[in-house]
């Protein structure tokens, strides 16, 4: 059983951070910008699922999905799909989300943000040594030293997924609209 995580750049000119992860947690991480170069990396391993941070769909009326409604109702803030940047980055994200299904690959969405609320993950502005440390706790291994916000968000995503494999999830959302998968909520220690 294993996952690769994506956290997508709207645009190729940014980097986007990539993890596969295998079922005992051990982590490979990469950064990329073309769809080519993130084909590649997946391509390159045997995976299940595929975890991308960025929406899969657009609303059908409004500027919020089903899925984006139900996270801000238990205080986890989304952004619209269709609000200036994200635009361009769902766009993206449908498009690779497109290529990755005709190959095979399940494709799911996920947003590492509120993942770390549910898992009770270090925020942002915590900094990257506080998540790495954090993530290690959570038994994932071998991260290198020079990771970014980028990749520990792909790692994020990759852990959503491998908690999407194993059943233990939340989908919020409907199919026709889109799902975003998060974690099932952890009781506390």
């Amino acid at each position: 059983m294993s996952v690769i995580g994506i956290d997508l750049a709207g645009s190729p000119k940014r980097v986007t951070g990539l993890c596969y992860l295998s079922h005992d947690l051990v982590v490979e991480v990469s950064r990329a910008r073309f769809d080519d170069e993130i084909i590649s990396f997946i391509n390159e391993r045997n995976v299940e699922v595929v975890a991308v941070d960025a929406p899969l769909s657009f609303p059908r009326s409004g500027s919020l999905r089903k899925c984006d409604e139900e996270l801000r109702r238990i205080r986890i803030r989304v952004l619209p799909p269709v609000l200036g940047g994200m635009r361009s980055l769902t766009e993206r994200a449908i498009k690779l989300s497109e290529i990755l299904r005709s190959r095979g690959y399940e494709v799911i969405e996920v947003f590492p943000t509120g993942a770390r609320m549910v898992l009770g993950l270090p925020s942002k502005s915590e900094g990257v040594d506080a998540l790495r440390e954090a993530l290690a706790v959570h038994g994932v291994r071998g991260l290198p030293d020079d990771v970014d916000q980028h990749v520990l968000d792909a790692v994020i995503c990759a852990l959503v997924g491998l908690y999407y494999l194993e059943g233990d999830y939340v989908e919020f959302g409907d199919s026709c609209e889109g799902v975003i998968i998060m974690p099932r909520p952890r009781s506390p220690e």
